[in-house]
This record gives structure tokens, sequence and C-alpha cells, in this order.
């Protein structure tokens, strides 16, 4: 392909951003429209600030950067109907311990089953299987005894609307920080 012409660069973003079921990356845009990674960047932010509304015309729709790409999402102003709407009959939400689990992964991971069911006070096998099956948190590798390490996943980050666990809010003033934690750990052992 020699490259989209620039009349029709936006309205091809939108087509392949409308069918694209994860975040697109302004790289993978970039070869596959043939058209240089920086003039990609710069159409993405302005179709993202032309879906804000900074034209003046609000939309249900927007376009962020999450889980190291773009994508199309609903607009947070519709966030009741819209999950309403998905959830019409069905149950599907992640239940208070896997909620649990999966932060204590965001924050600690790498991190084991044992690491985990040791923070939380409880056997984790089945939520983390849950998380795995769902393709939020995969293995990352092995501790020196052979246990598996967990670690979240870009459809975490995507869900949560992050491009980095840097985005994760931090633990609360009064929580010792991780080093102490593991500390505390090795004081156990």
């Amino acid at each position: 392909m020699d490259g989209v012409a620039d009349p029709d660069l936006r309205e091809a973003l939108e087509a392949i951003l409308m069918v694209a079921p994860e975040p697109v990356s302004a790289r993978h845009l970039s070869d596959v429209l043939g058209v240089a990674e920086s003039v990609i960047d710069r159409e993405l932010r302005a179709l993202s600030a032309d879906y804000r509304g900074e034209n003046g015309v609000q939309r249900g729709f927007e376009l962020r950067e999450a889980g190291h790409g773009w994508r199309i999402y609903s607009s947070p102003r519709y966030s009741d109907i819209v999950a309403h709407f998905v959830t019409w009959g069905q149950s599907t939400r992640l239940s208070g311990p896997a909620l649990e689990t999966l932060a204590v992964i965001a924050y600690r991971q790498p991190v084991s089953r044992s690491q985990i069911a040791e923070i939380r006070g409880v056997n984790v096998d089945g939520v983390v299987r849950t998380l795995v099956t769902r393709g939020l948190i995969e293995p990352s590798g092995h501790e020196a005894s052979g246990a598996v390490l967990y670690s979240t996943t870009g459809l975490f980050l995507e869900k949560m609307g992050m491009t980095s666990l840097a985005d994760l809010p931090p633990t609360a003033p009064h929580l010792p920080e991780l080093d102490e934690l593991d500390d505390i750990e090795k004081d156990r052992q």
C-alpha cells in the first residue's frame, strides 16, 4: 500500500479503530496505512480531542490511549447506561475476593499464589484461575522454588483505562511501603 491520502486518513483510522478488538499502537497503524508514525499520532490526538467535544459537538464515544495503543471507548458520561446494556441479564462482575486478589497482584507483581495467600490470609487458587481465565493476569516467570509468578496483562491495563502500572493510584499513606512488607515477610520465615 502506498499510503492513505491525507483527506482519507482520519476516516481510515476511524474504520480500523471501530473494528479493533484491542488497543492499536500508532506504529502498527503507521505500518498498515503506510503513513509516518508522527502523522498518525497527530491525527489520533486530533480525533481524540474531537471526540471529547472540544469542537462543541458532544459524542457518546471517545478515543483514548490505553494499554500501549489507541481504542474507541464509550463516553464516561454514559457509563451507567452502557453498563446496563452490556450486563443486561448477566452477572459477570468480579467478586470481592477476585478484586482483592487482582489488587495484590497489580501492586506486588510478579507475585506467587503463596505470597498472595499470605497477604490475603486465604487460599487464592480458584480466584487466580478465574483471573487467568478472564485474561487479567498471566504467568510471568518462576521463583527459585519453581512456584509460578503472576503479573497483570495488557487487558488489565485496558479495562482499567491505564497506559502503564505507573497509573495505579498510590496506596494509602497509612499502609507500609512494599519494601517494608518484604521485610515483614522475611521476618516471618
